[in-house]
């Protein structure tokens, strides 16, 4: 197996003032990093089909950082674009470098944990279950360069929220955020989303609000919301809380994100889970489900999402009626965890 000789993902690896983002990529001194991260900030702006473009030459690289990279990009793009054949090889392919290497004894430490830490993502984000249990161990942060070390905590933290297990997913966040020698953007998006689905989780929508601001600060100034189209689902209408009124064109370029997102990642999702994940509902409605589902009255609804009790009420009905249920209590099935 040939050793790696480029950074894994190195715009998630690369810490830089908000604002500064492609300032950044355009001083890395590889070129074919320079490649690799304009293909994740392509992917991050929410323009999935010029990061699939930018990927594709990567694909086969005999670079396993480029190749893996790429991969993991690819794999998201087509996602979005709908190509699930393509969004799915790519997958395979991410899975079959890190069994290869976990089993190549002449591989680096180094090296396996960036392979693991491919793997583990690849199928952490898509609520996967994992197909080699070793990947989480095989992960160690301290063998990863600091910013996929923050990343890796994010998927970490995501996959204790997947677990049920909040109050653990939020002491990864804050312990990572504790912990940071200097910001890393990307990675800092990400670990403020899943600190807002924990929050949303234990109720508190003071709290949730307030890190999905932070996450923002972060993030729009070099446009990178493609997080926020990403997480929508699970971020218990707190986007609609918080954007929609003060930032009406950016909130329409992530809902954008969500359904173009959300409808290719079900197309994974779904059949490889059997949890059919609601597909025909828009994004308000199933913000509100998620919170109907998890107990919430038509009351705290309203007040959490700044609408009265009686459009709650309505989109509860469209809801309903579009899911073929007739008691809250069977929305679950169709919800994100």
């Amino acid at each position: 197996m040939e050793m790696r000789n480029s950074v894994l993902m190195p715009l998630i690896n690369s810490a830089f003032k908000p604002g500064h983002c492609l300032e950044t990529i355009q001083t890395m001194a590889n070129d074919k990093e320079r490649d690799i991260a304009m293909g994740e900030f392509y992917y991050f702006s929410g323009r999935p089909e010029e990061a699939a473009r930018e990927m594709e030459p990567y694909l086969a690289s005999s670079d396993t950082a480029l190749r893996l990279s790429a991969c993991l990009v690819y794999a998201y793009a087509n996602l979005a674009t709908d190509d699930i054949r393509l969004a799915r090889h790519a997958l395979t392919e991410t899975e079959k470098t890190f069994t290869a290497i976990s089993k190549d004894q002449a591989a680096s430490p180094e090296l396996k944990a960036m392979s693991a830490f491919a793997s583990v993502t690849a199928a952490v984000l898509l609520h996967l279950p994992l197909k080699n249990n070793d990947a989480f161990d095989s992960m160690e942060l301290m063998l990863l360069p600091a910013g996929l070390r923050f990343f890796s905590c994010y998927v970490q933290a995501h996959y204790a929220y997947l677990q049920g297990e909040y109050g653990k997913s939020l002491g990864i966040v804050e312990t990572a955020l504790a912990f940071q020698p200097q910001v890393y953007p990307v990675p800092t998006i990400y670990l403020r989303l899943v600190a807002v689905m924990d929050y949303m989780a234990l109720r508190n929508s003071e709290k949730a609000k307030e890190q999905l601001l932070l996450a923002w600060k972060l993030a729009r100034p070099d446009g990178l919301i493609e997080a926020f189209g990403e997480h929508h689902g699970l971020l218990g209408g707190v986007l609609e809380a918080t954007l929609k009124k003060d930032y009406p064109e950016e909130f329409k370029q992530i809902i954008n994100i969500t359904y173009r997102f959300s409808d290719g990642w079900r197309k994974v999702h779904n059949p490889d889970t059997g949890h059919d994940v609601a597909d025909n509902l828009t994004t308000t409605e199933f913000a509100i489900a998620m919170l109907a589902a998890r107990g919430w009255t038509y009351q705290e609804i309203g007040t959490h999402m700044g609408s009265t009790v009686n459009t709650v009420k309505a989109h509860m009905k469209a809801v309903m009626s579009k899911l073929g249920v007739e008691q809250k209590s069977d929305l679950k099935k169709y919800m994100l965890k």
